[in-house]
């Protein structure tokens, strides 16, 4: 999993076997050890949640999705999810669950887990 933040959006992009595992098990996380502490970033799948929604506590971003959404996810085309919160503060957060597709320049990087991009024409 892959996670974007800039400004007031965070976005996270997910692989197949990542979108897979959220919908048999209604969870899936990443950690990065910085020193002392550990900053985790996890998708969590919650029947109450109707839209996608978000909440950052103990060093973990935790973004929740509809539990019903989750499990079709990795089975029907749907490329994400998007929702805007209104902060505490007036502001506005923007958030974006995406599946992982396979970028369309060379890159360096293993994306054979990624879901096949639908912009470059000799998909396989």
């Amino acid at each position: 999993m892959k996670i974007r933040i800039k400004g007031n959006t965070v976005r996270y992009r997910l692989t197949k076997s990542e979108v897979e595992t959220l919908a048999q098990t209604g969870y899936y996380q990443e950690e990065t050890p910085f020193g002392g502490k550990t900053f985790i970033y996890a998708i969590k799948a919650d029947p109450a949640t109707p839209e996608l929604n978000v909440d950052f506590v103990n060093d973990t971003i935790t973004m929740y999705l509809n539990k019903h959404k989750a499990v079709a996810w990795g089975n029907n085309d749907m490329v994400g999810f998007n929702s805007e919160i209104k902060t505490s503060k007036d502001t506005t957060l923007s958030l974006l669950l995406e599946k992982d597709f396979v970028c369309m320049d060379n890159r360096a990087e293993d994306q054979s887990d990624n879901y096949p991009n639908p912009k470059l024409e000799n998909n396989t």
